[in-house]
């Protein structure tokens, strides 16, 4: 009898799964807040309102596109162009899902479809240092609380950042344009004194973009400038190991 009180406190293992799963992805939370506030508001600034804002972040949930698909709506991209760009930005997320699924073998298809769809750059990067759980009992309940903290802090800052887009100052919203330029290149440093020729590829790419935006629209020249560039890293980084 007292054997059976003790295993009715005792937390289950899927609640144990869950709770491992948000205390992993509580970093990850901190971190996209800030950024998806300021989506939120340079959104607002290209246009769009406050449900579409979330309504992207909600559909699509991929940072890095979603700024620029709200910068090539601003500058009066067509529809076409958006998604050819995004999914040019965005192609890296196949071969980061294979990797993930691969780890994830005999689970079913309920699982992997909205596991895939919550797989970013941090959480993948967070999910491949516990490579474990993947083989514990109730171990999928753990990627899927990890992605689902994830994806709700990114859909409520993004949320917050079109409310404040109505609010703030305009030259405050403004200089929040300046600050996306930054953590961009905060992002690319670290690469590029890993490895030189990324800065290279990067530098060809934005006068490719700056050339071809001359001759036709901001839209198109985003998307040649994304496949060149990415053909320029193929053949610049053949053969590198790291």
């Amino acid at each position: 009898m007292v054997t059976k009180v003790i295993e009715k406190t005792q937390p289950s293992t899927r609640m144990l799964m869950i709770q491992r799963g948000i205390s992993k992805g509580f970093p990850i939370m901190l971190g996209y807040l800030p950024i998806a506030l300021t989506y939120g508001v340079l959104a607002k600034q290209a246009g769009m309102n406050v449900s579409e804002i979330t309504l992207m972040s909600v559909l699509v949930y991929a940072g890095a596109s979603q700024f620029m698909g709200a910068g090539m709506i601003g500058a009066g991209a067509g529809m076409l162009e958006i998604v050819i760009a995004t999914f040019v930005l965005n192609f890296r997320h196949f071969v980061m899902s294979l990797s993930f699924m691969n780890r994830l073998r005999g689970i079913p298809l309920r699982w992997k479809v909205p596991l895939s769809f919550g797989l970013t750059d941090e959480s993948f990067a967070v999910s491949s240092l516990h490579t474990e759980e993947a083989k514990q009992d109730k171990g999928t309940y753990f990627y899927a609380a990890l992605m689902l903290t994830a994806y709700s802090s990114w859909v409520i800052g993004s949320f917050l950042g079109g409310i404040l887009g109505d609010i703030i100052p305009d030259a405050l919203s403004q200089s929040m344009g300046i600050a996306l330029y930054a953590m961009f290149i905060g992002l690319l440093i670290p690469s590029v004194r890993k490895e030189w020729r990324v800065g290279i590829i990067a530098t060809a790419a934005m006068l490719i973009n700056y050339e071809l935006s001359l001759y036709i629209s901001s839209g198109w020249a985003i998307v040649f400038a994304t496949i060149i560039g990415g053909f320029c890293g193929i053949v610049l980084l053949k053969g590198d190991k790291s």
